[in-house]
């Protein structure tokens, strides 16, 4: 088990196409669920974990998320900024200075609840720095709220993911919720690229590895699933 990262990464530079028309006046991450902004749900999870350093990469209506931002009082935040997108992986490339050498990153369009332990705490458990450039928070694609699609892997005993087929139907999918090592982006000379191809470069080198949240998984990413999750938490209480 690795020691609790202490710096994470909250990806929030998105335009938000696919949540039109409402992320044309508010971007993705300021969506409120709850009572509670996407964004803020997400960091003050990361909080619970034992994070006390945040980065935030911004793009689209950046100044509408750093006010939201300038409100916080904790963790400690810092803000990457993106004069042009640069996706997933080219986004923490440009934050990698601002970060440990383990750190979580975490989707803002996603929400989770978590189960018996915290989701992050139970990431951190699974990590092993030795073996492992990477550990993916996997959900199983029946209990997926907001998600229709064909998954996104397979899942050996041993952790080992497998990314599915083109013609397969694969009973997991990726959450957005992760914890990394630096040298995953060793070598890299893209400056805008997908974290999914370092998740394939680690799963051919056998350094990626997965697990499977316990408890609930939202995907926000469109208005049917905004509207879904709404409901399902109607009957929750988020805890705070």
């Amino acid at each position: 088990m690795t020691a609790l990262p202490k710096s994470a990464m909250v990806l929030a530079a998105g335009l938000g196409t696919r949540m039109r028309p409402i992320s044309q006046t508010l971007p993705k991450p300021l969506i409120e669920l709850a009572g509670q902004t996407l964004l803020d749900h997400a960091i003050d999870r990361l909080v619970l974990a034992g994070v006390e350093r945040v980065v935030v990469n911004v793009h689209y209506k950046a100044e509408l998320i750093t006010g939201r931002l300038a409100a916080r009082q904790r963790p400690h935040i810092e803000i990457s900024r993106e004069e042009e997108l640069l996706e997933t992986g080219g986004g923490v490339l440009n934050a990698l200075p601002l970060l440990d050498q383990s750190f979580f990153v975490v989707n803002s369009d996603v929400l989770w609840l978590d189960g018996k332990d915290y989701a992050l705490t139970r990431l951190a458990a699974a990590f092993d720095r030795a073996r492992m450039d990477a550990v993916l928070l996997l959900q199983r694609t029946t209990n997926a709220i907001g998600y229709e699609g064909s998954g996104d892997f397979f899942l050996d005993p041993l952790g080992t993911p497998r990314w599915r087929g083109e013609r397969e139907i694969a009973p997991y999918i990726f959450t957005g919720v992760q914890l990394l090592h630096r040298r995953l982006f060793d070598g890299i000379d893209e400056r805008r690229f997908s974290l999914t191809l370092l998740y394939k470069r680690a799963l051919e080198a056998g350094r990626l590895h997965a697990i499977v949240h316990d408890g609930e998984w939202y995907h926000v990413g469109t208005p049917e699933g905004l509207a879904l999750t709404r409901a399902r938490l109607s009957s929750h209480r988020i805890e705070r």
